[in-house]
């Protein structure tokens, strides 16, 4: 890894910020007249090699960058006005939600070099002082133009030239250095680019330049989204909607699907989520799995993920061909209780409309064109932030963005900026601390609390239970959502997506589920074990803690039956349902010794 900077006292002689950019525009020069240029990069890292071409205008900054690395071809665009991306699969998103329109206008900035203009292209900018990496002093400016984020931007003291951007970009603090300059075109131009994508030493991509070309200016157009609609997924018999059941456990939605003709695998439909296939799956069907990139979620941690090309995942009557699937092992069978094998989630969902029935357990898929939303309930518009629906709403009085994501089990996870932003702790003292959830970056630890209400678009949900995450590094830590909420909340309702027109609807569903509200009265997280149950945490206070039951512990019967892995959903919803003050008798075993103990369950919101 590379040096830390490291921060020199300032002199009274200190480069201001337009004398710094005066000498990186004497420096870099520029292109003999405006239009466009396009850099094309040689790509490594994540195990991926393959091509970087960016194409953008001079003057504006408009910009497509697509990339072509291997088993995948992806782009990402912005016209000035609506930046988009066009994913593994080939379906192509605008993206108005979290950082996305922030994040564009910084790219098309640094692109345009606005910050040569004399109003710096209307940004914010301030000069930090000279400070040194690995001996190479560098001019430090923080730069926040007009519309976009915070970002800092080195340049080197003695050529003048771009060393190095540090920006915030979702929940990663990434990290690009500019080296190896050459010439182009009366213009210096990085012949080497290194970017750190905040992952680790994992994430690390080089790029280095093959070539470039310019051309005369292209209408804005050229840097808009493309309007060809995505391909790649049918119904049977060419029907325009089938119905597929579903298990709900753990208040994750589950169905069988069938790779390539093998299975039927257990999948998570998730619309947190991508396409992927566990290493099973990806040995059983065949399929050769590349790269090596890094992959976060919920919890703190980040895994390894490759892609492979797949001719088909169908579920029963739905069925998805020729789409390029994130490789990975998503769920450690201990947590659910279940082997879950793979997850459809964005990629199926930006090709038909969904409707999920809590009640009866069905989802149902249809063509865009014939989805009918007259019966579906509330409208409420939403944006995408990367893959995720993200929604306007309310935590009490307090406007938020939520993430909408059936891959979660909570009702809303509020992220740790926000909670500590509206100071929500002391807002709502009596939390109790608990593990709240299991994903693919590992354990998520919060402060679970009762709201008064939470309010997605116009619907009203009273007294949900809420997480308030402290998390420092994952999803939850990110600031540019403020709350994910999962199906343990939108399993009160007939939960339908139209990705087509980004709306989602509500529908209440009466009576609600009996476990709706209701929150773990056993003060312990379990997970399954080779023999019945391992206790993975005990809430300090809680009533696991008071029967005496510890970290390590193994729960082998419960009301005198043995409990076994596939048991674990039912355990869960068990210990939210029971009545307060219920006695429960478990047989315990602590190393060799056996124990019985009687639970009494605690409402503790």
């Amino acid at each position: 890894m590379a040096a830390a900077l490291l921060a020199l006292p300032c002199a009274s002689g200190a480069a201001t910020a337009q004398e710094v950019l005066a000498a990186h525009r004497a420096a870099t020069g520029q292109t003999a007249k405006s239009g466009s240029l396009a850099l094309r990069y040689a790509y490594s890292g994540q195990g991926l090699a393959g091509t970087v071409t960016t194409r953008f205008d001079t003057a504006s900054g408009a910009f497509v960058t697509d990339s072509e690395l291997g088993p995948i071809t992806v782009a990402n665009g912005f016209d000035g006005r609506m930046p988009w991306i066009r994913d593994i699969s080939g379906a192509c998103t605008p993206q108005q939600g979290g950082d996305r329109v922030r994040l564009a206008i910084n790219e098309a900035y640094r692109l345009a070099n606005l910050w040569w203009r004399p109003d710096r292209g209307g940004a914010r900018i301030e000069a930090l002082g000279r400070e040194t990496l690995d001996g190479r002093a560098l001019e430090h400016l923080a730069v926040t133009p007009r519309g976009g984020l915070r970002f800092d931007a080195w340049f080197d003291a003695g050529s003048g030239l771009l060393a190095r951007i540090a920006e915030r970009q979702m929940f990663f603090d990434t990290r690009t250095s500019y080296d190896d300059y050459v010439r182009q075109g009366g213009a210096q131009v990085a012949g080497r680019v290194v970017i750190d994508g905040g992952t680790g030493e994992s994430g690390l991509a080089t790029m280095r330049l093959l070539d470039v070309s310019s051309s005369p200016r292209r209408p804005r157009t050229a840097y808009a989204m493309p309007a060809d609609p995505p391909q790649g997924v049918t119904l049977a018999d060419g029907a325009s909607a089938a119905t597929v059941p579903f298990r709900l456990l753990n208040n994750h939605i589950y169905v069988e699907a069938n790779v390539n003709g093998h299975g039927p695998y257990t999948f998570i439909v998730d619309t947190g989520g991508h396409t992927i296939l566990s290493s099973r799956v990806v040995a059983e069907a065949g399929l050769d799995a590349q790269g090596a990139s890094p992959s976060a979620g919920a919890g703190e941690k980040t895994t390894t993920s490759g892609y492979a090309k797949v001719r088909e995942i169908a579920l029963g009557p739905v069925r998805m061909h020729d789409q390029t699937a994130i490789t990975m092992d998503i769920y450690d069978p201990a947590v659910e209780g279940i082997k879950v094998d793979g997850m459809v989630g964005f990629e199926l969902l930006r090709r038909l409309a969904l409707r999920i029935d809590y009640q009866h357990n069905t989802l149902t898929f249809s063509r865009f064109d014939a989805f009918d939303a007259k019966d579906a309930g509330t409208a409420i518009p939403f944006m995408f932030y990367d893959h995720l629906p993200q929604v306007e709403g309310r935590v009490g009085d307090i406007p938020a963005l939520f993430d909408i994501d059936t891959g979660s089990r909570s009702e809303v996870d509020l992220t740790s900026p926000f909670v500590a932003a509206h100071r929500l702790r002391e807002r709502f003292p009596g939390a109790i601390t608990a593990m709240t959830g299991w994903g693919v970056g590992g354990p998520s630890m919060s402060e679970v609390v009762r709201l008064p209400s939470l309010s997605i678009g116009p619907v009203n949900i009273t007294a949900p239970v809420a997480a308030l995450s402290g998390a420092k590094a994952g999803s939850f830590s990110d600031a540019n959502f403020d709350g994910n909420i999962g199906s343990g909340l939108l399993k009160r309702f007939v939960t339908s997506f139209d990705y087509s027109r980004q709306r989602m609807y509500l529908k209440p569903i009466v009576p609600p589920p009996v476990d709706a509200g209701r929150f773990d009265r056993s003060g312990m997280w379990l997970n399954a074990a080779d023999e019945g149950f391992v206790v993975a945490h005990v809430s300090p206070g809680g009533p696991a803690e008071a029967a005496g039951i510890a970290v390590g512990d193994r729960l082998l019967t419960l009301d005198a039956r043995a409990v076994r892995a596939d048991d674990l959903s039912a355990t869960r919803a068990l210990l939210r349902t029971r009545a307060d003050g219920e006695r429960i008798a478990l047989g315990m075993r602590r190393g060799t010794e056996h124990r019985s103990v009687v639970l009494v369950l605690r409402e503790r919101l």
